[in-house]
């Protein structure tokens, strides 16, 4: 198991913005601030970091969401925030029958999904 995980950014100021807004829906809420780096916590511990770097590689993260509803929710804030669509809320067959997600890009370009696992329509 992952007990956390960071990305890179360009500008932390401006991904802080977006990631407070965008994984808000999720119940993510940033609890530790370090200058140009910093911490979202889950209601459980500090999982998901960000930190301003100037070689900033690309990379896909998911999160996962407690229900259909958080995904849409997570994907609008999203939007909202700035984020650029990569793929509507939605099922992804191809993926696994109960898989349910939405994926924007962050400022930086990073892949950034919520997915919920609908176990009932798997089986």
């Amino acid at each position: 198991m992952i007990a956390h995980t960071g990305l890179a950014v360009s500008d932390y100021a401006a991904s802080k913005t977006f990631y407070k807004k965008a994984l808000a829906p999720l119940g993510y809420k940033n609890n530790m601030d370090h200058g140009t780096a910093g911490g979202f916590n889950d209601g459980k511990n500090t999982d998901f970091w960000i930190g301003q770097r100037d070689d900033v590689q690309t990379m896909h993260l998911a999160f996962e969401a407690k229900s259909k509803e958080e995904v849409e929710a997570f994907y609008k804030a999203a939007l909202e925030a700035g984020a650029r669509d990569n793929g509507r809320p939605g099922y992804r067959s191809d993926y696994w029958p109960g898989y349910y997600a939405a994926f924007v890009h962050d400022p930086d370009g990073h892949n950034v999904e919520a997915v919920w696992y609908d176990y009932a329509r798997a089986k």
